[in-house]
């Protein structure tokens, strides 16, 4: 999706891909994800997501990354949390008590932008970006928080019936990005998709959740 089309989704509000509840993955794997706490907390590609505020409420630093100032501004207003906005290098940095939001183009944020993150959510992150993409986000995800753990959200299915976003991530191409891999839970959820993609003939949609170490 090109930035522009991303951004006027949110001008619009034609928003369905956001969830109305703390992601399903992260809540299951929280206990392993993030033992030893508190931790810095990455989220790329945050859009409003109530994962923010979940996080910060479990006693952790968070740092989202998201291009829709809308959407920024949505973290905290729909949360009750108070935000002061400062700009530097070309960026609006959005900041509450445990909480920032870096708006603008991920691959111009540094890590001086984000402080020193030890884990990162991708929450459907990598599989929002096309697949020529891929190589620079991982490299950008390992200059912003390596050493540290990844935990990831992605999907896989038949390619060739449609075209992402969410693209296709099939376990292969994780790994051909990350090294370090482990699967932690698998399932195919072709049952929650849309029947649109259905009618395409998707009969397979497997939902994968990694953690990834960075070294």
């Amino acid at each position: 999706m090109k930035a522009e089309d991303w951004l006027e989704k949110w001008r619009i509000q034609q928003i369905g891909f956001h969830q109305d509840a703390v992601h399903t993955d992260l809540v299951r794997e929280a206990p392993t994800f993030l033992d030893g706490g508190p931790h810095r907390i990455l989220v790329p590609l945050c859009g409003k997501t109530l994962d923010l505020d979940w996080l910060v409420r479990q006693g952790h630093e968070v740092v989202g990354i998201e291009l829709s100032s809308i959407a920024a501004q949505a973290v905290f207003t729909e949360s009750g949390r108070s935000f002061e906005i400062r700009h530097q290098d070309g960026l609006e940095i959005y900041e509450g008590h445990g909480l920032t939001v870096v708006c603008g183009d991920l691959f111009r944020v540094e890590p001086a932008h984000v402080g020193q993150p030890d884990r990162v959510w991708d929450r459907a992150a990598m599989v929002a970006l096309s697949p020529e993409t891929r190589s620079a986000y991982a490299a950008k995800i390992r200059e912003l928080a390596a050493p540290g753990q990844v935990l990831m959200n992605a999907f896989a299915y038949d390619q060739r019936l449609r075209d992402g976003p969410p693209w296709s991530l099939p376990e292969d191409q994780v790994r051909a990005h990350y090294d370090n891999v482990e699967i932690l839970h698998q399932e195919d959820q072709v049952d929650s998709i849309r029947q649109a993609w259905r009618d395409l003939g998707i009969t397979s949609w497997i939902t994968t959740t990694y953690l990834i170490t960075l070294e």
